[in-house]
């Protein structure tokens, strides 16, 4: 009795197609029918056959969805349609003919390259010879004509009788002279400028007309340093946070330690780099040579560091003073000259009216030392 008695045709028909998933795949109705059929057979998802292939998730679901423009050229598609099947346990070379049939080959072959025939080429030299022929002719006619038409005929002198004095080599008109030669007019006049009545008063607090208050806010002024110029990088604090600045002057060794004994700032310093130093900080600037570093308190130079080990709230301190003393200062010749000018106002006012005393004038005292930091010259 056969083995397969009482199993109905189309059963024997699913356990073969199980037992041979090719043929399967070459009924199915198309090819990505084919693809997605062996591949939900096998019970794998796209995630795990994108990873087994190596192929692009987007690209197997365009194969099993038959959407070609969405694969890239036919030699990479042709190589993903051989791993897809590889991985199904397909037969790869029957995947591919199958793939070439059903999807279009959008690929140009290449033609042959357009030009012109060396036939017609020699067919129309001729013609191109004579006319480059005739341009030459006619270029160098036309420069012929032009020299000749611009030759002039010879003619005899305008000067009907020459004048006597050229008879004796004195060839000088006596009607034109010249005389001594004139200096050069200046290049350029720059007017005065223009000044408003008051105004310099109004700003400064002192009256340019008087002499008194000139002296005394010349005598009150502090004497002004040389300026902080960076010249290369600047560490540190910012600008606003810091009143002490040490610059290089040459190449040196430029180390600032806090109370711990760690190091805050440690730089082999070129010529022209700053360091600015941050307030309310306590620490000690450690530097290989004095001579070579220059101290600026408030923008201003200070002159150089005093020893290799300088504590840094003894540079705070003293561009703290500095800045006091230049407020104070400043304060004083405010003050001297608002009552320089309010005497002067008052002397303006009393010379107006007619029989009025003028006012006394207030007290002239000494002007009072201006205080200054030690600086060293420059």
């Amino acid at each position: 009795m056969a083995s397969n008695a009482g199993i109905a045709p189309d059963a024997l028909k699913t356990h073969a197609d199980a037992a041979d998933p090719t043929a399967a795949f070459a009924d199915a109705a198309t090819f990505g029918e084919g693809l997605r059929h062996a591949r939900e057979r096998s019970g794998k998802s796209l995630a795990e056959l994108a990873a087994e292939t190596k192929v692009h998730r987007r690209f197997l679901t365009a194969l099993e969805q038959g959407d070609w423009s969405s694969l890239p050229s036919r030699v990479f598609a042709l190589g993903y349609v051989r791993a897809y099947a590889s991985a199904l346990a397909l037969d790869e070379q029957l995947a591919v003919e199958r793939f070439k049939r059903e999807s279009p080959d959008t690929s140009v072959p290449l033609k042959a390259p357009i030009g012109i025939a060396f036939e017609d080429v020699r067919r129309h030299s001729p013609r191109i010879v004579a006319g480059i022929a005739v341009v030459a002719i006619a270029v160098i006619g036309w420069n012929v004509f032009q020299r000749i038409s611009l030759r002039q005929t010879a003619h005899p002198s305008d000067i009907a009788v020459a004048p006597k004095t050229w008879a004796n080599g004195d060839t000088t008109d006596p009607r034109f002279a010249l005389s001594a030669p004139m200096a050069a007019p200046p290049d350029q006049t720059t007017p005065a400028p223009y000044i408003t009545r008051g105004l310099e008063a109004e700003l400064t607090g002192v009256d340019p007309a008087d002499p008194a208050a000139l002296a005394a806010a010349a005598a009150n002024a502090a004497p002004v340093q040389k300026a902080f110029n960076p010249r290369g990088a600047v560490y540190g604090a910012p600008a606003n946070a810091s009143m002490v600045v040490i610059q290089a002057r040459t190449a040196g060794a430029l180390v600032v330690r806090l109370g711990d004994g760690q190091a805050l700032f440690a730089r082999q310093m070129a010529p022209g780099e700053a360091w600015r130093a941050p307030t309310g900080v306590a620490a000690t600037v450690d530097v290989s040579d004095p001579a070579a570093f220059d101290v600026y308190l408030n923008g201003e130079y200070g002159g150089p560091l005093a020893g290799v080990l300088t504590p840094l709230a003894q540079l705070n301190s003293r561009a703290d003073q500095a800045a006091r003393a230049l407020a104070a200062v400043q304060a004083r010749a405010q003050a001297q000259a608002q009552t320089h000018a309010q005497a002067a106002q008052a002397r303006a006012q009393a010379g107006g009216q007619p029989g009025a005393a003028a006012p006394p004038s207030p007290p002239t005292t000494a002007p009072a030392a201006s205080p200054t930091v030690p600086t060293a010259p420059n």
